[in-house]
């Protein structure tokens, strides 16, 4: 028996039992929704407001729904597959029951879309398709290994510190497909089945497009969820930080000294604990007396401030009473209200609450953007529980379960709406994790607490190009990695030196990590209680890693004009800045496999250095295009060269004739 079809405003809906599915037409794509609670949500998540009326025909064994080039044909049992304009298949749902026709009729008993009832009337859901095993899958944010393609992968769809779940795909077979689910789950991209599966949920959604390059699919994927506003000038230079600057004074004396030494600097960062307690959201007057003549100072030089912003309160904070009675904080749902021990029990504030986010923001006004302050470090925005268990907390929203993928981009808008509000226009602010939609609030990812080491950095360059395929277009690494390094190793120093030619040719080049030894805390309270890493700025290292650093921090001021171009390019059509060569060249097949080269916009070709004692390396100059080095030498595309790469030089090509340094 088949299901009951409507052509509802531009819309198709078709309900079977008590199972309801609605497909609009949204943005360049298509929306698909389905549920078997008694209506919709209503809820749009990562997507803005774009329902369009599509074109709907209903026939005797089916109907069939069609926006910008992207179809979905239904069957009577409501089974769904996907075409592009030309009618090639994109995306077949997966089902393997005994009233299926053909092939599909089986024993197996397996839906293509899944309702498993939880307590509380939720349901776990799982969404099958039929997989192509040659499928290329790129995009879905950050995870850490070194893999681009990501066709064969399990991945968890939950945030943890240096983990960003951004759920959204780019098919080499032509399509784009988001996720459009906070709810902790996974995806796997097996060869034999692609399946989502959220753990706890109300209703299936999720978005597809189709496109035949991967640059259209972008563009198509950021008109249905925002594009980054236009990166400020500053933001695009040299950012300066380590964990941690302990006073007012430590802080200026290093800004100074760069200006002694004549060195471009943008931004220089007072990190965590510069409060006297969490969730205060201000400075500790003892060792941060005046930080208004602080912001003043450093306005004159032509440095921002940046401060870090954690989202947990204590319960000694000027704001935890108040908070708590409102209900603007986190709950567990079982044993003691704690969701984080960093010093002392935390507990994060509810940044899926309206009304908590106003409040923050509030106290972040007063204590900070008064002060001229116009950047924040949002850190710990996953937010990063003291364990990951998921099924343990509950937000404004809802269950974590249900809903705490969300919280970063929550986090971000917090800011952003409280900046726009003052008017502000260009609003940037580094964060640890991202969603779906974050680059419309600002969002700046960074990769979070990695390791120090050649490994790590491999995985760093493959997770800077899923993420800005999956839309975030600002990203990027604590240069050196943050945590495990001697400063005063020569095989750290070779690494720091390598990550930092690697990190020029990123959206964003910032200095930072925990190096060893640490220093002493200098109180045992408020903004004197945490400890410092060892001195991490360009003159640490010795001279022959200093004159290395110069010479692309030099080289960076020198791309500035080429490196707003992207970023205009990025704030109008979303266009990654960091990208893979196929995203410039998808006609050369070669470009597809090549995951240890990017490109840095259209038309520089990055191959950084990846190991230790590594003075050279093979690059693929794409199809195309002919390919200038700063050598000045010119060779065509489509082949293979040897680069030399000394200590003090990461191979990269330029597009010949192309305009890129001042």
């Amino acid at each position: 028996m088949g299901g009951r079809f409507e052509h509802k405003s531009g819309a198709l809906f078709f309900q079977r039992e008590d199972e309801k599915l609605l497909i609009q037409g949204w943005g360049k794509g298509l929306r698909v929704r389905a549920t078997r609670h008694s209506g919709f949500t209503g809820n749009e998540w990562a997507l803005l407001n774009r329902a369009v009326a599509a074109g709907v025909e209903i026939t005797h064994d089916g109907a069939v729904i069609r926006n910008h080039g992207t179809t979905a044909k239904v069957d009577a049992r409501g089974k769904i597959t996907f075409y592009d304009r030309s009618g090639k298949l994109l995306l077949e749902e997966y089902s393997r029951k005994m009233e299926n026709p053909g092939e599909a009729h089986s024993p197996l008993n397996i839906a293509a879309r899944e309702y498993k009832g939880q307590p509380g009337g939720d349901f776990q859901i799982n969404v099958r398709f039929e997989s192509d095993p040659d499928e290329k899958l790129y995009g879905m944010g950050q995870y850490q290994f070194p893999m681009l393609d990501v066709k064969g992968c399990i991945l968890e769809l939950a945030q943890r510190n240096s983990q960003v779940s951004v759920p959204f795909a780019v098919s080499g077979n032509g399509y784009g497909f988001l996720w459009n689910n906070p709810a902790v789950g996974q995806a796997s991209f097996g060869k034999n089945v692609t399946e989502w599966l959220a753990r706890s949920s109300k209703e299936i959604d999720y978005w597809i497009t189709a496109g035949g390059a991967p640059a259209e699919i972008c563009e198509a994927y950021a008109g249905a969820t925002g594009t980054a506003p236009m990166m400020p000038d500053y933001a695009m230079g040299f950012w300066q930080c380590k964990l941690r600057y302990q006073t007012q004074g430590e802080l200026l004396a290093v800004a100074r000294e760069y200006k002694r030494r004549g060195l471009p600097i943008s931004v220089i960062v007072a990190d965590f604990c510069h409060w006297p307690n969490q969730g205060d959201w201000k400075f500790d007057g003892r060792y941060w007396p005046d930080p208004g003549a602080m912001v003043r100072e450093l306005d004159e030089m032509g440095i921002k401030l940046m401060v870090s912003i954690w989202p947990t309160v204590e319960g000694k904070s000027d704001n935890f009473d108040e908070m708590k009675d409102r209900g603007f904080l986190v709950s567990a749902e079982r044993g003691e209200q704690v969701t984080m021990q960093f010093f002392n029990n935390t507990r994060f504030f509810d940044a899926t609450n309206p009304a908590a986010r106003e409040f923050v923001w509030d106290k972040a006004k007063k204590n900070y953007y008064d002060l001229g302050i116009r950047i924040f470090w949002l850190d710990v925005a996953e937010p990063e529980y003291g364990t990951y268990d998921f099924d343990h907390f509950r937000y404004h929203l809802g269950p974590s379960l249900s809903v705490s993928n969300i919280y970063p981009m929550k986090y971000a808008e917090c800011f952003y709406d409280g900046m726009v509000k003052e008017g502000q226009g260009e609003v940037i602010n580094l964060i640890r994790s991202a969603w779906a939609g974050s680059q419309r609030y600002g969002a700046l990812l960074w990769s979070g607490d990695i390791y120090s080491s050649f490994k790590s950095l491999r995985c760093q360059l493959v997770a800077g190009m899923n993420a800005g395929l999956a839309g975030i277009p600002w990203w990027n690494a604590d240069i050196g990695g943050f945590q495990g390094a001697e400063a005063k190793d020569p095989a750290f120093i070779e690494l720091l030196v390598r990550w930092f030619q690697f990190a020029a040719f990123t959206p964003v080049m910032r200095l930072h990590g925990f190096r060893l030894p640490i220093a002493d805390p200098l109180g045992a309270d408020g903004g004197g209680i945490c400890p410092s890493g060892a001195d991490n700025e360009v003159w640490s290292y010795g001279e022959e890693a200093y004159e290395i650093f110069v010479k692309y921090i030099k080289m960076r001021e020198r791309m500035l004009p080429y490196i707003r171009r992207q970023m205009q390019a990025a704030h109008e059509k979303g266009a990654p800045v960091m990208r893979p060569l196929f995203y410039n060249f998808p006609e050369d097949g070669k470009c597809w496999a090549i995951d240890d080269q990017f490109m840095f916009g259209g038309d520089i070709l990055v191959a950084p250095i990846l190991d230790a004692g590594q003075e050279g390396r093979e690059v693929y100059l794409p199809e195309g295009a002919r390919w200038t080095n700063p050598a000045g030498e010119t060779l065509d595309g489509g082949q293979y060269i040897a680069c030399p790469a000394p200590i003090d030089t990461i191979p990269v090509w330029f597009r010949e004739d192309a305009d890129i340094f001042e």
